[in-house]
């Protein structure tokens, strides 16, 4: 079952999907301003044309643990993206530190977006504590 997982931002949403099997995540284009009528047509799209079946948004908490301006958004999108795919579970997920992890493994690579690079990390995190289980 493929799994797609969001590192929400209201400039840029990055975007990874898993492989069938639910054992690799790969990065793929970044969604721009998701919150415009156009952006959250292309997440739901997304959603529609690579076939998942289960969508994690990444839960931007502060370092205490608690929220914050960023994750009062990120939990109204998830809210709106779940009305808008009734039949696809969505779930948030703690994606402190993704960015940084992200940015480490780059290296360099500058073909794919920071953003979907840290929605990588989040997937693969995810895929690792839910293995078939989560599927």
């Amino acid at each position: 079952m493929r799994v797609l997982a969001l590192d929400y931002g209201s400039a840029r949403c990055g975007c990874a999907v898993s492989d069938p099997t639910g054992t690799l995540a790969t990065p793929i284009e970044p969604v721009l301003r998701p919150d415009s009528r156009k952006g959250f047509a292309r997440v739901v799209g997304t959603v529609r044309e690579r076939g998942v079946k289960r969508v994690v948004v990444g839960l931007p908490l502060g370092l205490s643990g608690r929220d914050t301006a960023q994750t009062t958004e990120a939990r109204a999108f998830a809210s709106r993206l779940q009305e808008a795919l009734p039949r696809v579970p969505v779930e948030l997920y703690d994606e402190r530190f993704t960015t940084t992890i992200a940015a480490r493994a780059a290296g360099g690579d500058a073909t794919t977006s920071e953003d979907s690079r840290a929605a990588a990390v989040l997937l693969e995190d995810w895929l690792v504590r839910h293995g078939n289980n989560g599927l």
